[in-house]
């Protein structure tokens, strides 16, 4: 027998729903932000129905997508972005005191703008008569994006001409997925498909690659991932700069999802290194194709490592006459070992969202002073983290910067110390 109950959401769960305890058990709300009192129908199970919205939070606000709800891309836009914000930063300071820290310094924090994001992952479905290009519901089908406040305009404006010419391909039987990066040499496209492109298909991309100033289009078999990727048109060069340095990314290539959180992270980066005369080795691992990199180099010499092979080619293509070497290894199945990080005067890391696994165990054993990790995932950081903590390192200073607007997801640049000098000078 369902029964309705009167109660106020306690805080975020870690999708972004609204935490409230029925019968001193936790139920999630979606929709729904600390603070808000609500009537719920509840039948016994953790499953609640929202009857009434009875007093918003102080935080509630209007979303400003009438998307959201049904479109998967964001999933809090009905709490204030400052609150969002703070949200962020308690999820990285509760990941790091359970690690074992208990003294932190003051966070340093940023929050990219509306319409900013360059890099994005679509799904579309052919449907009689059209095809459906954006992203998943939860747990549901791809949900057509005629409206979006998180990408770059010059994205949202390729959609329907997309729509248009993936309607005509051959190749598209059924589904498929669609990438997007945003580099300084206009956009890059990645489609998947499950059937392989007929000529026709190649000749209609290389068309909508003319028309829309497209410098490269990519495809790959959505059945057989593991076989690459091949280039059906390119109009021109492909290059994104760091500074003055052109690197040439490969298809599908990692991006920061926004210039602001490129600059912020780096700058975050270069900020909390050590005092580095240009000659001094820093070992970055899971380099990608340059996003750290060339900024390092600026600083000291920079032991560049990445398990992809093309993306440090690129990186060591375009490296040409910077301090940088690079090395293609792949640091979860054959990590760097303690002794090999011997003459290292800092450790930079920016591992994938699992985090770096097997090669934090070895960087903890290391004898280097100072080590700085850029963090994707929360759970991951922490139980890296822990690891440092145990060694006997301190945090030496953190930047939070909320580059995934509306979502759930965190970036921070950390530094861990074993500096007693560096932290005497360290804000609590």
């Amino acid at each position: 027998m369902a029964s309705l109950i009167e109660t106020k959401v306690l805080s975020f769960g870690a999708n972004g729903d609204g935490l409230v305890l029925i019968e001193d058990k936790p139920a999630y709300v979606p929709e729904t932000v600390p603070g808000d009192t609500l009537k719920l129908r509840y039948d016994g199970s953790r499953h609640v129905e929202v009857i009434d919205l009875l007093s918003p939070s102080p935080d509630r606000v209007a979303p400003v997508c009438s998307l959201f709800g049904t479109c998967g891309g964001c999933a809090m836009q009905t709490t204030a972005r400052p609150a969002l914000l703070d949200w962020k930063i308690g999820l990285v300071r509760h990941a790091l005191n359970r690690a074992g820290f208990e003294t932190l310094p003051r966070f340093e924090s940023m929050q990219v703008p509306a319409e900013s994001r360059r890099r994005i992952d679509l799904a579309f479905q052919r449907q009689p008569g059209k095809i459906i290009l954006g992203l998943h519901r939860r747990h549901g089908n791809v949900v057509d994006m005629t409206e979006c406040h998180v990408i770059d305009p010059t994205l949202l404006a390729l959609l329907d001409p997309l729509r248009e010419v993936l309607g005509g391909l051959g190749a598209v039987t059924g589904g498929g997925d669609l990438q997007i990066n945003l580099y300084s040499s206009g956009p890059d496209l990645l489609i998947a498909t499950d059937s392989a492109l007929v000529p026709t298909d190649r000749v209609k991309l290389a068309a909508f690659g003319r028309e829309h100033k497209i410098p490269r289009i990519s495809w790959r078999s959505r059945r057989r991932p593991n076989e690459g990727y091949e280039i059906v048109a390119q109009q021109g060069p492909v290059f994104h700069a760091f500074g003055a340095v052109k690197l040439t990314p490969p298809p599908g290539g990692f991006l920061q999802a926004t210039n602001q959180s490129e600059t912020a992270i780096a700058d975050a980066v270069l900020a909390a290194l050590p005092a580095l005369n240009r000659r001094d080795p820093i070992v970055e691992l899971f380099a990608g194709f340059g996003t750290l990199t060339v900024p390092l180099a600026q600083k000291g010499r920079v032991l560049a490592y990445e398990g992809h092979f093309e993306a440090i080619a690129a990186l060591k293509s375009g490296a040409i006459g910077q301090r940088i070497e690079t090395t293609h290894r792949d640091l979860t199945r054959q990590p760097l070992i303690a002794k090999e990080f011997a003459k290292a005067r800092v450790i930079v890391l920016d591992p994938p969202h699992a985090g770096a696994l097997s090669q934090m165990d070895h960087i903890a054993r290391s004898d280097v002073e100072d080590i700085i990790y850029v963090s994707c995932n929360p759970q991951a950081l922490q139980k890296d983290a822990a690891l440092l903590a145990k060694a006997g390192y301190e945090v030496l200073s953190v930047s939070v910067i909320d580059q995934f607007l509306w979502s759930t997801e965190v970036e921070a640049v950390i530094s861990f110390t074993k500096s007693k000098k560096r932290l005497s000078r360290r804000q609590t």
